[in-house]
């Protein structure tokens, strides 16, 4: 009695679905039994919902592990292209099946005794992976086509806050707002946006409140706030492409050259441009004003971040080499504890650099001197009262010209009514019987839903015009808070000196033989300072408004 082994396999949830597995399977037995071979039980083999590029298939090792056993006789599969769609990979399993002992039989194509025979499963083997490529393009080409036209099923999972509904629940795929988890979310941007926490401790926050995390867990994770705060769909505009795949195969880290682990040489996934994103509507969960103060935020704590160096320095993140563009670093030199720190251009840095050549002649300036010279230049100009009001009134000016918070609502005015437009023509429709119930049913949930979340949007800029308003009332006792600066100028640490700088200098620039300061306060005063023994030589201090 000749014993044989079946192997089925769908590629697609849908076919799944339909039970096309099930229909492989009982057409393989038919031809089995009608040739009188016997199938033990164990011995059917099927993967279901498992593409054919891959040869990463549970079923499939299983099938291999018992062909290297020599234990089966046959192996009994519908086509070529449902064993594997790659040709290469067609040929890499006929010939470890032929090594092994067992027979590959094929039942929609003749066994290959024949160089013509042979030839034909290979001239399928080929079509088979043509059809494939020929999917993955349409599928690509289908998606792109529904993101540019707004349609959210291309998205697929909906992310945390949303619940996904799909064409088969709504009439179109949608992402629903799920209440209890919109209000962590908001609860996060708006914590993070004010400042005065990092997200260890924000996760700290949420873990101790018991509020579970967006996988499940009583944990929640730095990592997993970073990737909320950044997905642009909480501000109402989800995003498709955000990233694509490289034929640059990853590097390996440090733990697998040690372990002696190879990294296999298969595509990367690397972000592409912000420009290149498809932005698909989705109802907002926070404003547009707060989710551009975290990423604000983000950027600066991605450039200021204390982990960035063990000791802070003033001027860390802020000094840029006017010659090469490069961002200065900190150096150290001296014996013992007694050591003089230097601000040096990474581009004087030939051997690590491309091609060995370094790219700048600047020479390094002592930071000591240069971290007083620049905080004396700021608190001079911090000294002009007038100079620091007229700033304000020139920035209150401005915003009450173009303000984007009374410009938001507005718009949100507008889409609210809109929508209450078409809530009242759908019940008029039905009134008039020119849509049926479910119709009616169907669309009135979502429209509900979208002004519900305008609603939530326009409560929340009125929010945000109070604070608004609190802080204009700051500008009374400008006269106490410079008086206050100027006294604890001398004794400030550090971190509360970087705190004034930054929210001041933009960047600082190192020149041949100038330094320029790049500020937000307007001056007209450009008088040099020289005399500054930061090198060899001289440099002179300009301050220039940004």
């Amino acid at each position: 009695m000749i014993h044989a082994a079946l192997y089925a396999r769908v590629s697609s949830t849908r076919q799944k679905q339909h039970e096309t597995i099930d229909s492989q399977t009982a057409c393989l037995r038919e031809h089995a039994q009608a040739r009188g071979w016997e199938i033990p039980e164990e011995w059917v083999f099927t993967d279901d919902g498992w593409s054919g590029a891959s040869l990463v298939r549970p079923a499939l090792e299983r099938l291999r592990d018992l062909s290297a056993q020599r234990l089966v006789e046959r192996v009994v599969c519908l086509s070529p292209d449902r064993l594997a769609r790659n040709y290469a990979h067609q040929v890499l399993l006929v010939e470890e099946f032929t090594r092994n002992g067992t027979e590959l039989v094929f039942i929609h194509n003749p066994v290959a005794t024949t160089p013509e025979q042979a030839l034909m499963v290979q001239f399928q083997g080929m079509i088979a992976e043509y059809e494939r490529a020929q999917i993955a393009e349409r599928t690509r080409r289908g998606k792109l086509h529904r993101a540019r036209s707004g349609a959210t099923s291309v998205l697929g999972r909906s992310p945390y806050g949303y619940r996904y509904l799909s064409r088969a629940e709504y009439g179109a795929a949608v992402y629903a707002v799920a209440e209890a988890e919109a209000v962590v979310v908001a609860r996060i941007f708006h914590r993070y946006a004010a400042g005065g926490i990092s997200m260890r401790a924000l996760a700290r926050e949420l873990t101790a409140d018991q509020i579970p995390s967006p996988k499940g867990n009583a944990q929640w994770d730095a990592g997993t706030l970073g990737r909320l705060l950044r997905n642009p769909a909480y501000m109402g505009r989800a995003a498709f492409g955000k990233t694509q795949a490289v034929s640059t195969a990853p590097r390996a880290n440090r733990t697998s050259r040690l372990a002696g682990r190879s990294i296999p040489a298969k595509a990367g996934v690397v972000a592409r441009p912000r420009e290149e994103w498809i932005e698909i509507p989705v109802p907002a969960l926070v404003s547009e004003e707060v989710f551009a103060l975290v990423q604000r935020r983000l950027a600066e704590n991605a450039k200021f971040s204390p982990r960035n160096t063990k000791t802070p320095a003033l001027l860390q993140g802020l000094l840029v080499c006017d010659v090469c563009g490069y961002a200065y670093n900190r150096t150290s030199q001296g014996p013992g504890p007694k050591k003089y720190h230097y601000y040096r251009c990474p581009g004087t840095n030939g051997w690590e650099l491309p091609g060995g050549i370094k790219v700048c002649t600047s020479r390094p300036l002592r930071a000591d001197a240069l971290d007083e010279l620049i905080w004396e230049k700021v608190i001079a100009l911090l000294s002009d009262p007038a100079l620091v009001r007229d700033e304000l009134e020139r920035r209150l000016e401005r915003m009450r010209d173009a303000d984007p918070v009374q410009a938001r609502q507005q718009r949100l005015h507008q889409e609210i009514a809109t929508v209450e437009a078409q809530i009242n023509r759908m019940v008029s429709a039905y009134q008039e019987e020119l849509v049926t119930l479910q119709e009616l049913r169907d669309r009135m949930p979502g429209l509900r839903t979208r002004r519900h979340t305008l609603q939530r949007q326009l409560d929340a800029l009125a929010a945000q015009l109070v604070d608004q308003q609190a802080y204009l009332k700051l500008a009374e006792n400008l006269e106490g808070f410079l008086s206050r600066l100027r006294e604890s100028a001398r004794t400030s640490s550090i971190l509360d000196r970087q705190r004034v700088l930054r929210a001041l200098v933009k960047e600082v620039r190192i020149g041949p033989d100038r330094i320029t300061i790049k500020h937000s306060i307007p001056s007209t005063s450009s008088d040099p300072t020289p005399g500054y023994l930061l090198r060899c030589r001289s440099l002179d201090l300009v301050a220039e408004p940004e």
